[in-house]
């Protein structure tokens, strides 16, 4: 009797796994190849680099000072009284202080513009992809780039679909 009831139980539960299964739509998408498709990265990208350039450009300049200032301290140390000589060796210290701190709240300050610049662009992705999976039915749609070591062959690749709904080619 014990038999009969896990046999009829498990058939059921059987049938149901395979209705369930035969109901699940699976998608996958290499959100990173959407992402860079779209114009709005480029202009994040450009505004990014613009903007790392400025940077580089104040760090190198802020180094140069400091260079000139050590040639300049190098060659002329001999000639200095001891006050002008302590006087020079802490101006050289606080300019490289001076760069070290640059370097840090600039690192800082790029992650920031780099995090504020591809929220939207990854909102406007992510949005694109959630009314594609609703649109047509999708139970999951997996982001390849994510770590799926396999996809189903009757996993559909929706980024063709993302890619018209955000008008792209």
């Amino acid at each position: 009797m014990k038999n009969t009831i896990k046999a009829i139980v498990l058939v059921a539960f059987t049938l149901a796994a395979m209705s369930v299964s035969a109901q699940v739509k699976l998608g996958h998408i290499e959100t990173q190849k959407l992402i860079q498709a779209m114009p709005e990265w480029a202009a994040a990208q450009k505004t990014f680099e613009d903007k790392q350039k400025e940077v580089n450009t104040e760090l190198n300049n802020l180094r140069e000072q400091f260079q000139t200032k050590l040639a300049d301290y190098s060659e002329k140390a001999n000639t200095y009284s001891d006050v002008i000589r302590t006087s020079k060796e802490q101006e050289l210290q606080e300019l490289q202080t001076r760069i070290q701190r640059f370097q840090e709240t600039a690192m800082a300050d790029l992650e920031k513009t780099q995090a504020d610049l591809m929220q939207p662009v990854m909102e406007k992705a992510l949005n694109a992809i959630k009314e594609v999976g609703k649109e047509n039915g999708f139970t999951y749609i997996f982001d390849m780039s994510a770590g799926i070591l396999y996809a189903a062959e009757n996993s559909i690749d929706v980024l063709p679909m993302v890619k018209k709904k955000l008008g792209l080619q």
